[in-house]
């Protein structure tokens, strides 16, 4: 009997009550999470047990995210590195920079545009917006 794992289920379930944002700013992902952890006193930090490694064209890359765990809640951020050498994470968004997702607690309308504000008046943040699921083609990309 052979086993066959469905991606699709898979990927439903890691994002049942997540909201992803998308973040245009033209920095190093360190800088990035240096200038939100000063904005918005979160303490972000780089998991490498969770990075994204993808294989195409025979070659390997490497998207970083960084992690932030709510002490209050059971809400985790992960901000996942769009880019890397040339290759996209999420191809259908080459314009963005940074993906943003919250995870693990349910995020109300309310907290998530005080984020988004907050985000915006980051110097180097040019554009915040929210991707739905219907948008994401690649959403098993992020599953870790």
């Amino acid at each position: 009997m052979k086993l066959k794992l469905d991606i699709d289920n898979l990927s439903d379930d890691f994002f049942e009550d997540a909201r992803l944002l998308g973040v245009v700013a033209p920095v190093k992902n360190y800088q990035f999470c240096w200038h939100v952890n000063r904005l918005v006193q979160f303490n972000f930090r780089i998991n490498n047990d969770i990075e994204i490694q993808l294989t195409k064209k025979q070659r390997k890359y490497f998207f970083g995210v960084y992690e932030y765990h709510e002490s209050a809640s059971s809400l985790v951020h992960y901000i996942y590195n769009n880019h890397f050498d040339g290759e996209y994470l999420l191809p259908e968004f080459k314009h963005l920079d940074f993906l943003w997702l919250l995870k693990g607690d349910v995020v109300n309308d309310d907290s998530l545009y005080g984020l988004i504000g907050l985000l915006k008046t980051i110097h180097c943040v040019q554009l915040v917006t929210e991707l739905t699921n219907e948008k994401i083609k690649h959403k098993t990309h992020l599953v870790f």
